[in-house]
């Protein structure tokens, strides 16, 4: 347990305010802790290892991230207006994120690509904190029509093989009416990346996610720490390099990436309180920790429905 959790254990919240320098971190820390709302979300592991942009990209622009052993390539999608053809961008930031998050886990949940809609996307977002109305609804519908048009590569280099996943993450759109944000009633996951979904969720806890929900950065590493602290057989070291490689796609400056890095990290950190991470002059070193949900409280996956053709 980090030094947060323990000043807010022994001291509450005001006694621990009164002690710390870093009241943003505490702060989630708190809401963290106080969070009685069980819940566990699952994400393909591949997202946890190169995420998307934080912040808007030019419409036909290509998001790339490359790392040691991943390369993911987004494409933009496009839709059809009256005035023609037009690009709509690659998704990006929080709401986005959120929104993969919740396709994912029902889709793990119910063992099924087709995921039931309605006002459950809405409901679950509320869940998270996330407000629905006005700008916010806008800014969902926003990322929801970009997800649902854009075309992904994972390329995963293991030993010395190398296996791609190149597909549409969904085959149907999330909306019917992108102007006032109604919704299907379904959204079916494209069978590729489902079935890679299948073979490779990272479980989450759903408390984390809606403490650090605005903040898309710390999102991304709590997602990397996740996946990566309780599969190591000792100490991992990680250099500025390799982490500007992975995180670093939407900052010019490796010193800037640094700054922002380092604030993110603690509010991942503030989530997860088993995470063990030390950060040096050179990097980052990870040490084994145990997952931030227990294997026994998993929930159990339903057997599959029976897909329509």
């Amino acid at each position: 347990m980090g030094r947060i959790h323990r000043l807010l254990e022994e001291h509450g919240r005001q006694g621990a305010l009164a002690l710390s320098d870093d009241r943003k971190e505490l702060e989630v820390a708190f809401d963290f802790m106080s969070d009685e709302q069980s819940g566990v979300g699952f994400l393909f592991s591949g997202w946890c290892q190169a995420a998307l942009p934080h912040r808007k990209q030019p419409d036909d622009q290509i998001w790339l991230i490359e790392t040691e052993h991943l390369k993911l390539m987004v494409e933009p999608g496009s839709v059809a207006t009256e005035e023609g053809v037009i690009r709509v961008g690659v998704p990006y930031g929080s709401r986005a994120r959120l929104i993969l998050l919740y396709l994912q886990t029902e889709a793990i949940k119910t063992n099924s690509r087709e995921i039931e809609l309605g006002r459950s996307l809405r409901e679950w977002l509320q869940k998270l904190g996330v407000s629905i109305g006005g700008k916010s609804m806008k800014d969902v519908r926003e990322q929801a029509l970009r997800l649902s048009r854009c075309r992904m590569t994972f390329q995963i280099a293991k030993g010395n093989q190398t296996g791609f996943v190149n597909q549409n993450i969904v085959d149907t759109a999330l909306f019917t009416n992108h102007d006032n944000g109604g919704l299907l009633e379904t959204v079916k996951l494209s069978e590729g990346f489902f079935e890679q979904l299948k073979k490779h969720p990272v479980p989450l806890q759903e408390s984390a996610i809606r403490a650090i929900a605005n903040n898309s950065q710390a999102l991304d590493i709590y997602c990397w720490l996740a996946y990566r602290l309780h599969v190591l057989p000792g100490d991992c070291q990680i250099t500025w390099k390799a982490l500007y490689a992975q995180f670093g796609r939407s900052y010019a400056r490796l010193r800037k990436f640094r700054e922002n890095f380092l604030e993110s990290l603690k509010i991942a950190l503030a989530v997860y309180p088993d995470a063990r991470v030390t950060t040096t002059d050179t990097g980052v070193i990870l040490h084994s920790s145990k997952p931030p949900v227990p294997q026994k409280t998993t929930p159990q996956i339903k057997p599959a429905k029976k897909q329509a053709l």
